[in-house]
């Protein structure tokens, strides 16, 4: 999901929205500026806060749209793994062991989970990971960013979206005989709310016990009850357009359809969700606004899924350039739920972009492209029109089998988040 709304949340965040996780605080990492940034990593900034997020996104994003990632990156992912199974956002050195100060939490190892997961050929990477989850579950069911933080409903989201990711059941993930569903549901605002919250999830309980509404908070809180990650497919919500009225959330399903009901309600005048930072005023929140569509085609409903991808198509443009591949990606997830093309997004193409902010793919081999040449000129020699479309049906073949690599080798240099 996105930046999350928690009193440790990143301080260095500058652009509202931003594609990564909540952060506590950790000791400093050394900056781009003290040490260069792995080839294999997406993006060209300090990955200290959300490396592994913003790799993982990348990943599962280019996997969604049929683009193979290249090696060198899903090898750079699953080598940032602790021996425990646990992620942290950044390893330097992974030949160092984790240890207590090393900062791991339950987002990026759910992120890492689902990327690889789709990627397949690293079940035991993420069967570890998995079980490092499970060991840090809170007796509620959910999880807190930290291991044994308060649960909170993005994290708990991001983690039911990788047991799902990894074939689990998340109802079958019990803690003190708590699911992570049922740690939602207590985060989900009862319809008898004042004010405009009715239906909404919170992050977490405030200092006083309360539950105080966040768009960002429901939009984790939609996803995860209806157990689905990061990546929704086109047509597969069920429940229909998010337009009842709110009824008492007894069961995940409920409490989804309730989220969704107050998303809509949110984003029906200007079609975004808006964010603010303390001293400044309401500005539009690109990616909670892409998250909310996620969650809304999950639910099924279209309707206001299609009306809010409409405004990212035609605002979200220098906000993905400025945030970088996790902000692309969270523009994929939503484009593709929905049933847009990514490559045609606003007049952009975000799978190029996203591609652009990381290594490039493998190119071609260059002797077998220069022989496949060499037999489909011979051939077009001495045979018809109907022979060269078979030779030409056949170079097409292993150009495919050789990954996009041409296509991306003469890419612009990797857009800065």
């Amino acid at each position: 999901m996105n930046v999350r709304s928690s009193a440790a949340v990143l301080a260095a965040i500058a652009v509202i929205g931003a594609a990564a996780p909540a952060a506590a605080d950790s000791s400093p990492s050394p900056s781009p500026s003290q040490q260069a940034l792995p080839s294999a990593l997406y993006g060209e900034s300090d990955p200290q806060y959300d490396g592994v997020w913003r790799q993982s996104l990348a990943l599962l994003a280019q996997h969604t749209v049929g683009v193979e990632p290249p090696k060198e990156a899903v090898d750079w992912l699953a080598g940032q793994q602790c021996a425990d199974g646990s992620f942290a956002p950044f390893r330097a050195d992974t030949g160092t062991a984790c240890d207590a100060k090393t900062m791991v939490d339950t987002n990026q190892t759910a992120a890492a989970v689902q990327a690889l997961a789709a990627l397949g050929g690293h079940d035991a990477v993420t069967g570890k990971a998995l079980d490092w989850l499970k060991s840090v579950q809170n007796k509620d069911g959910g999880w807190g960013y930290m291991a044994g933080g308060a649960s909170d409903a993005n994290s708990t989201s991001v983690v039911v979206g990788a047991l799902a990711a990894a074939g689990e059941k998340p109802a079958e993930v019990v803690k003190g005989g708590k699911s992570p569903y049922d740690a939602l549901l207590k985060l989900a605002l009862p319809c008898d709310t004042k004010g405009d919250g009715a239906g909404a999830f919170a992050f977490q309980p405030d200092k006083k016990g309360e539950l105080v509404a966040n768009a960002d908070a429901t939009a984790a809180g939609v996803a995860g009850s209806l157990g689905a990650g990061l990546v929704v497919e086109p047509g597969k919500g069920k429940n229909g357009a998010a337009d009842a009225a709110c009824e008492k959330a007894g069961t995940p399903e409920q409490a989804a359809a309730n989220g969704a009901a107050h998303l809509t309600d949110a984003l029906a005048a200007d079609g975004h969700l808006v964010s603010a930072l303390p001293g400044a005023e309401d500005q539009p929140d690109y990616g909670n606004t892409a998250d909310a569509v996620v969650a809304l085609a999950a639910q099924g409903a279209t309707g206001p899924a299609a009306k809010s991808v409409a405004w990212l198509e035609k605002n979200a443009a220098d906000w993905a350039a400025q945030s970088g591949p996790a902000a692309y990606a969270q523009l994929i997830f939503a484009a593709h739920a929905t049933g847009a093309d990514p490559r045609a997004f606003g007049g952009a193409d975000l799978v190029k972009q996203l591609t652009a902010t990381g290594p490039a793919a493998p190119a071609a081999d260059a002797a077998s492209e220069k022989n496949g040449q060499e037999e489909k000129d011979e051939k077009e020699k001495g045979d018809s029109g109907s022979g060269s479309v078979v030779w030409w049906a056949l170079g097409l073949c292993l150009a495919a089998g050789a990954g996009v690599g041409i296509l991306v080798s003469s890419r612009k240099k990797r857009q800065q988040p």
